[in-house]
């Protein structure tokens, strides 16, 4: 059975971790799976990130898989690879939602601050508690964690392996978004749908700073010029005739 799954859904992808039985934790065949994954989701207009069955999102790196690094070569090559795909996660060209079906901790809660957008039931646990295995965050999350919440407050639970609940995760800033358990996986779809628009791709690339004035101006042109464009405003200017 595959560990990752690929949804397509008109112009959105879902990437599914497929690892219930291991809490959704992350092996080496997962980080090619999910790299294979997201190489077919290219194309979309938008992407999304859940795990499979409601307990966990993703539980951090399968530690019984991973035991057999002992070296630190072996562990540098482990971080690099799976940091590598959290870096591919980030520059998707589409807005990113992670979908948090479940807790998300250590390297789970480095995949979900990969995403542009993090969703979250109301019962979902999230922590950087890496601190509990006498390690650190290797994926791109303490540098991720640092750009949502502030250096202050990602060193203090980060350092402190804090787990919160949605709630303060949401207060915080970590979370964007918090849904009832029952209407969470139509709210999350529902979400990731309306971002699948040509629209968001260029407003995701200006908000990723480095644009310049005339760039924006170009991008929203070629959006203005488009067939798409028009479609809607005839409909708009037609609307009451």
């Amino acid at each position: 059975m595959a560990e990752v799954e690929l949804e397509l859904d008109g112009g959105l992808a879902v990437i599914t971790i497929n690892r219930p039985h291991a809490r959704n934790a992350i092996a080496p065949s997962t980080m090619d799976e999910l790299d294979k994954a997201l190489g077919e989701a290219a194309d979309a207009r938008a992407l999304a990130i859940t795990g499979a069955g409601d307990r966990a999102f993703v539980s951090g790196g399968d530690l019984k898989e991973l035991a057999a690094l002992r070296t630190e070569e072996q562990a540098v090559d482990m971080a690099l690879r799976m940091r590598s795909v959290c870096d591919r996660i980030a520059a998707f060209p589409g807005p990113v939602v992670a979908a948090l079906n479940g807790h998300a901790l250590g390297g789970g809660a480095e995949v979900a601050v990969a995403a542009d957008i993090r969703v979250a039931a109301d019962d979902v646990r999230i922590g950087f508690n890496q601190v509990a295995l006498a390690i650190m965050p290797a994926w791109g999350g303490a540098e991720r964690l640092a750009d949502l919440v502030g250096r202050g407050r990602a060193l203090m639970l980060a350092g402190s392996g804090s787990v919160l609940d949605a709630a303060e995760a949401e207060r915080l800033g970590l979370l964007d978004l918090v849904l009832p358990r029952d209407s969470f996986e139509e709210g999350w779809r529902s979400l990731a749908r309306s971002l699948a628009n040509g629209s968001s791709r260029s407003i995701k690339r200006v908000m990723s700073g480095g644009v310049s004035p005339d760039e924006a101006a170009r991008a929203f042109a070629r959006l203005w010029v488009a067939d798409e464009h028009w479609e809607a405003a005839e409909k708009v200017m037609n609307r009451g005739r």
